[in-house]
């Protein structure tokens, strides 16, 4: 009986590990061979702020600020500018932009690939690799700003996923 449960158990992974892969682009695909930290679903908001451009103004984005759950909904990582993704015991890593796709869902921002430097220890310790998918929302408010300086937040969701 204890077998027969290791084997569904395991089954049951395996076939979630390849639904996460099968629905990833190939130009979103790791460059090299990785394990899987985890897969963590993120709700936030991508900030833009109004600049001057040329004669008139328009909205750019300047950070994310989002939190990241584990699969009991528990606190997992904070997400901000960097890109950053700091755990609660003070690992963190900072992604950068290795492939870019448009998110299938409209109005959604786009999914990426990043790299990542790994810290030397805790729970992000040799994280090389982060994928964004998923996402829901976060584009920024369209046509001109009404004053420089001024914020907005767009609420989003998207799913962080780590390899080692």
């Amino acid at each position: 009986m204890l077998t027969r449960l290791s084997f569904t158990f395991a089954a049951l992974v395996l076939s979630s590990l390849s639904a996460v892969a099968q629905q990833i682009p190939a130009e979103l695909a790791l460059p090299q061979r990785g394990t899987l930290l985890g897969k963590y679903p993120a709700k936030g908001v991508q900030i833009y702020v109004c600049r001057v451009k040329g004669t008139g103004t328009v909205w750019d984005f300047k950070a994310p600020q989002a939190e990241l759950s584990d699969a009991q909904g528990r606190p997992f990582a904070r997400h901000y500018a960097g890109p950053t993704w700091e755990a609660a015991d003070g690992s963190k890593v900072v992604g950068k932009v290795l492939a870019s796709e448009p998110a299938p869902k409209a109005g959604a921002i786009p999914w990426l690939l990043l790299s990542a430097e790994p810290p030397a220890s805790g729970i992000l310790a040799g994280v090389r690799f982060v994928q964004r998918v998923n996402t829901s929302g976060g584009v920024g408010p369209a046509g001109a700003c009404p004053t420089a300086g001024t914020e907005q937040r767009v609420d989003y969701t998207a799913d962080y996923i780590f390899y080692k």
